[in-house]
């Protein structure tokens, strides 16, 4: 079961998952002279600003992921990459400590996924372009074709899928990729068809695009992203990132609700990095959207194969990268392998335990975290051993550099793990802790 010359593949959804999945698919094919036809079927246009061109999402990419991409011919423009982070400022109930990128290599990059959020297009000329277009614009130069339409069924006649689309186009396909998001109903077309698919287990973000201008946000937040580790029921992470003349907020959590985020907005600690009598707009551009927060069940049969948010993907952070990382392990294995269950199973699904495996270690951080976080003690020792680390060059910045790759998705789950547990971290956190508890110095 094996593509050939001729072979037509649709690609549901034209996000990271649906591009990369798209470009690595043509760039194989071409390597090794295969002739095939890719099809992107995506409704949105990207470049309205507004939900209406956007996907949904914090909008940070690794510096790291940037460099991956380029070596792959995929370069992001200076237009597309809006901010650089070079730094995190974490902010406890009690005090806060700033942490450098370890390398220039681990900064992150801010982009929007559309053209901006809702109320940009008020704001000409508009200084960025979005990341979602520019990739679908890449593939379409690979010689995708994009077919700017909604999916209306799939099914399978013969052992071939075949979609339907508008009034009455259908269509047959050799491979159908799925990259569709948690909030998409289409998903349920892919559990119709019976052959063991479950979504992963998902819960709800929020995302908010702040207007504070570009002096407001230069003076607040500089060039760091800061992250709020505060005693809130409910809430697993707050980010405030700098994007231009925005802030993008992002709360993650169970059962986000009105009455969290005005706890969150009006914790002492946030107000801090708000301008000074700054109001909520009534009409902000805000999203809940779905993230995955588990593994997929059989996210493949013959000739259907599921990447990006609605498969295998990691927790909390750097979606993109793993949406980059299975759509060329989805690529590599259909060019060379085969389309089949078990070539999907043999090749493509070690790539999805990986992320699965190690989202289970990322579990167990945060619930950690949500143990340690009312303890007040032990957050000013994490705080205290990271200024030591941030003043002291000869100290080798352990914990810093662990926080540094929880915050931005930089490392697994499993390295961050092992750096955290080093004899010399605990050690200090243990003697911080206790010179705290004691009051003693």
């Amino acid at each position: 079961m094996e593509l050939k010359n001729g072979s037509k593949i649709a690609i549901i959804g034209g996000g990271p998952a649906g591009t990369f999945s798209a470009i690595f698919l043509l760039d194989l094919a071409q390597q090794i002279d295969l002739k095939i036809e890719v099809e992107i079927f995506e409704p949105r246009d990207f470049t309205f600003t507004g939900p209406r061109g956007c996907n949904m999402c914090g909008g940070v990419i690794s510096e790291s992921l940037v460099q991956k991409l380029a070596s792959h011919g995929i370069h992001l423009p200076d237009e597309l990459l809006i901010d650089t982070i070079d730094a995190y400022t974490l902010h406890t109930d009690l005090s806060s400590v700033e942490i450098r990128a370890p390398k220039d290599e681990m900064r992150i990059a801010c982009i929007f996924r559309g053209a901006g959020p809702k109320g940009a297009e008020n704001q000409p000329p508009i200084p960025w372009i979005s990341f979602d277009n520019h990739l679908l614009e890449l593939a379409l130069e690979k010689g995708a074709t994009h077919i700017q339409e909604k999916v209306k069924g799939l099914k399978k006649v013969d052992g071939l899928p075949v979609l339907s689309w508008g009034g009455d186009k259908s269509e047959t396909y050799d491979l159908v990729v799925g990259c569709l998001g948690l909030n998409s109903p289409a998903l349920h077309m892919f559990e119709d068809l019976d052959f063991g698919y479950k979504p992963p287990k998902s819960t709800k973000a929020y995302v908010t695009e702040l207007y504070f201008g570009d002096e407001e946000v230069a003076r607040l937040l500089g060039h760091s992203m800061h992250v709020f580790i505060l005693n809130i029921p409910g809430v697993k992470f707050i980010a405030l990132t700098p994007k231009g003349p925005y802030a993008t907020l992002i709360i993650l959590g169970d059962d986000i609700d009105k009455e969290l985020v005005n706890k969150v907005f009006h914790a002492p600690e946030m107000q801090k990095c708000l301008p000074v009598g700054w109001e909520i707009p009534v009409q902000t551009c805000h999203c809940q959207p779905h993230i995955n927060i588990g593994a997929p069940k059989n996210p493949y049969t013959d000739r259907i194969v599921l990447v990006g948010d609605c498969s295998s993907s990691r927790l909390y952070k750097d979606g993109i990268g793993a949406a980059y990382r299975l759509a060329k392990a989805m690529a590599y294995t259909a060019t060379t392998h085969g389309v089949s269950e078990k070539s999907f199973q043999r090749f493509f699904r070690p790539a999805c335990r990986k992320l699965d495996w190690d989202n289970r270690l990322g579990h167990l951080i945060f619930f950690g975290d949500s143990l340690m976080r009312p303890i007040s003690f032990f957050q000013e020792a994490i705080i205290e051993v990271i200024k030591e680390e941030q003043t002291q060059e000869q100290v080798p910045p352990r914990l810093s550099t662990s926080l540094w790759d929880t915050f931005t998705g930089s490392a697994s789950y499993r390295n961050i793990v092992v750096r955290s547990m080093h004899p010399v971290v605990l050690f200090k956190l243990i003697w911080q802790a206790l010179k705290k508890l004691f009051g003693f110095n």
